[in-house]
C-alpha cells in the first residue's frame, strides 16, 4: 500500500523493528512506515522512519499522543531524512531541522549555538525571532548561562522558570530586550564531545517521554549533519592543500586563476601574479638533507603568507617554487608586494630550531592581467618567464613583465 511517497511494510519484513519499537510506547503494531532514498546508482533503498499504528485505538494509546501529533512527527522525520540524504549543504540541513523543531514545539524564539573550540565560546549559528540580528553578533562563554552550562556538561536541561534557576544569565535578555520565561536546551553530541546547543525559548516545557525522545532524535540528526559537513570540508581542504607548507597546491591554483580571470574580466579589475623560485635550494638538500629542506620550505611558505592580505592567495607550485595571486592589484601595487617579500626573505633567518640559521634568496617574476595576458595559462607563463630571466642573470631580483628587471 502506498500513501503519498511513504510505503507501508509488514513488520515481519524488517529486522530492525525491535530497535525502534521504544519510539512508540504502545504494543507493537503489525505495520511500520518507511520512506525511500534513491542512490546514485538509481536503486531505491528503504529507510525506517517511524512505526505506523494503523488502527486509531492503538494510536491513542501511544503515550496519550493523538494521531495528528504522531502524523506530524512522521512528516517531520521524513522531511529531515530527505534533507539529510539529498544535500551536503550544512546550512540548508540545519535550517530544515530547526524549522521543523519550531513547527512542532512552537517556542517564542529558538536558536542553534555552535561551540568555538579555539575560544571556548558559543556563537549563534542560527537565530530566529525579533532579536536574531542582535544575537548573530553575541557570544557566550562555555559555562555561561543555561546554554553554556549545557555545552559544558553535555546534558539536556529543561527550565520551567529561569528566574529561579541560578544558572540563568540575563545578559542576552538585556541585549535583546526580550523576556525569557522558560528554556529547553539540548546538546548536540558527537563522539563524546559537544558540537553545539539547541535552545527553545518560552516553549511548552511539559514534554512527554515520547516528545523528549523526538526532540533528542532531531538533535541527533543535527549533530550527524554537522559532523558529516566537517568531514567533507576536511576532505575538500586536503585535496587543495600542500602537505609540506600548508599553502594551497598547484591544482587549486589553476582553478582559482580561472575564477579570477572570469571575475576580473567581468568587472574590469586587474590582478597580478608573482612567481617565486628559491635560489640555490638544491644546495640545502644536498648539504643538510631533505628533512631540513622540507622544513625550510614550510618556513618560507609561512613567511610568504604572513606578508599577504586576507583576499590574497599563496600556493606551492612544486619543488621550491611558489606562486602568489593578488586580486584587484595593479602592476605597481604588485611590485610593492614583491619587494616586501624580497626584503622579508633577505632579513629572515630560517631553520634556527635546527641550529642552522640559513639565509634564503629568491628569483621572482611578475605579470598582471589583462595587460600582460588574458588567460590563466598565459598569466602564469608570463610570470614564469620573467622569473627565469632573473634566474639566468642576477638571481635575488624581480622581473616585471613589459618592464624588465628591477634596478638593484
Amino acid at each position: 500500500m502506498v500513501i503519498s511517497n511513504l510505503v507501508i511494510w509488514k513488520r515481519s519484513c524488517v529486522l530492525t523493528w525491535a530497535k525502534i519499537a521504544k519510539f512508540c510506547s504502545c504494543r507493537l503494531a503489525e505495520w511500520i512506515l518507511v520512506t525511500y532514498v534513491r542512490c546514485r546508482s538509481g536503486a531505491a533503498k528503504p529507510i525506517i522512519l517511524y512505526p505506523s499504528i494503523l488502527d486509531e485505538e492503538c494510536m491513542s494509546e501511544a503515550a496519550g499522543t493523538s494521531p495528528i501529533r504522531l502524523s506530524q512527527e512522521l512528516t517531520i522525520f521524513h522531511d529531515v531524512a530527505k534533507a539529510l540524504t539529498s544535500s551536503l549543504n550544512l546550512d540548508s540541513i540545519l535550517q530544515t531541522i530547526m524549522e521543523k523543531m519550531a513547527e512542532y514545539f512552537r517556542p517564542d524564539t529558538w536558536s542553534l549555538l555552535m561551540v568555538d573550540e579555539e575560544k571556548d565560546e558559543l556563537y549563534f549559528a542560527i537565530a530566529v525571532g525579533a532579536a536574531a540580528e542582535v544575537l548573530s553578533k553575541a557570544r557566550l562563554k562555555v559555562g555561561e548561562g543555561i546554554a553554556g552550562w549545557v555545552a559544558q556538561h553535555g546534558q539536556v536541561l529543561i527550565v520551567p522558570d529561569v528566574q529561579s534557576d541560578p544558572r540563568f544569565s540575563a545578559r542576552l535578555d538585556e541585549m535583546t530586550r526580550l523576556q525569557t520565561r522558560s528554556v529547553i536546551c539540548v546538546p548536540l553530541r558527537s563522539k563524546h564531545r559537544v558540537l553545539g546547543v539547541i535552545q527553545l525559548i518560552n516553549a511548552n516545557v511539559g514534554l512527554t517521554e515520547q516528545e523528549m525522545f523526538f526532540l533528542q532524535a532531531l538533535c541527533d540528526y543535527a549533530a550527524i549533519s554537522i559532523e558529516n559537513a566537517r568531514s567533507v570540508e576536511k576532505i575538500q581542504e586536503l585535496t587543495i592543500t600542500d602537505d609540506c607548507t600548508g599553502l594551497f597546491n598547484a591544482r587549486h591554483l589553476h582553478k582559482t586563476l580561472e575564477t579570477e580571470v572570469y571575475r576580473s574580466a567581468r568587472f574590469g579589475y586587474q590582478f597580478s601574479v608573482i612567481f617565486i623560485d628559491l635560489d640555490h635550494f638544491k644546495a640545502v638538500n644536498d648539504t643538510h638533507g631533505h628533512l631540513v629542506g622540507s622544513r625550510l620550505l614550510a618556513e618560507v611558505g609561512y613567511l610568504i603568507k604572513a606578508q599577504l592580505r586576507l583576499i590574497d592567495f599563496a600556493f606551492r607550485y612544486g619543488g621550491d617554487e611558489f606562486v602568489v595571486l593578488l586580486p584587484q592589484t595593479s602592476k605597481d601595487q604588485a611590485v610593492v608586494v614583491a619587494k616586501r617579500l624580497q626584503d622579508s626573505l633577505r632579513a629572515g633567518i630560517f631553520c634556527s630550531e635546527q641550529d642552522l640559521n640559513l639565509s634564503v634568496r629568491a628569483s621572482m617574476g611578475l605579470a598582471t592581467f589583462p595587460h600582460d595576458a588574458q588567460t590563466p595559462h598565459d598569466i602564469i607563463r608570463q610570470a614564469d618567464e620573467m622569473m627565469y630571466v632573473v634566474k639566468n642573470t642576477t638571481r635575488d631580483n624581480i622581473g616585471i613583465a613589459s618592464r624588465g628587471l628591477m634596478e638593484p
